[in-house]
């Protein structure tokens, strides 16, 4: 059974590890490890979660299966709609439907703050969650690459999803 929990402050760690692992065995087909660990450090460690929680309205979900956490996302409040800043489900668990379950929990959550949209980042390269994400009915509205720093960037592709 998949349930979504809020990340509590005192599960931070945990939430780190977690995302550490995800990262590090997704992203290796599309960015080098240099990048990979660069990212992690600056978007996923304890002290850029704790900063985004403090300081950028994230909120911070459990994926949990039969009592395993084996994912989570994570959301940012703007002005006009919700971001969708991070969804991520282990290697083992993919494919099995419980992103399509994540994103239900998401709309949700969207629906609940009065939100008329989602919006997201995804690397261009990265085909397979692009192919989910039209799926659910996201639609391509605009494309960006973001310098993060250290000669590394981001080259995404912005999504909406309409409520």
């Amino acid at each position: 059974m998949t349930k979504f929990t809020q990340v509590k402050i005192s599960e931070i760690s945990e939430l780190a590890k977690l995302a550490a692992s995800i990262w590090h065995e997704y992203w290796t087909e599309l960015l080098a490890k240099e990048q990979i660990d660069y990212m992690v450090d600056k978007f996923q460690s304890e002290n850029a979660i704790l900063n985004q929680y403090n300081n950028d309205k994230y909120t911070y979900y459990f994926i949990n299966e039969n009592n395993k956490n084996i994912g989570y996302f994570g959301l940012s409040e703007k002005k006009d709609y919700l971001f969708l800043s991070k969804l991520y489900i282990s290697k083992d668990y993919r494919h099995k439907g419980i992103g399509t379950k994540a994103f239900e929990q998401i709309k949700e959550i969207a629906k609940e703050k009065n939100y008329k949209s989602i919006k997201l980042t995804v690397n261009k390269y990265n085909k397979n969650t692009i192919f989910a994400y039209n799926k659910w009915g996201f639609q391509t509205v605009d494309s960006v690459v973001t310098d993060i720093g250290n000669g590394f960037v981001m080259d995404d592709y912005i999504m909406e999803y309409k409520l």
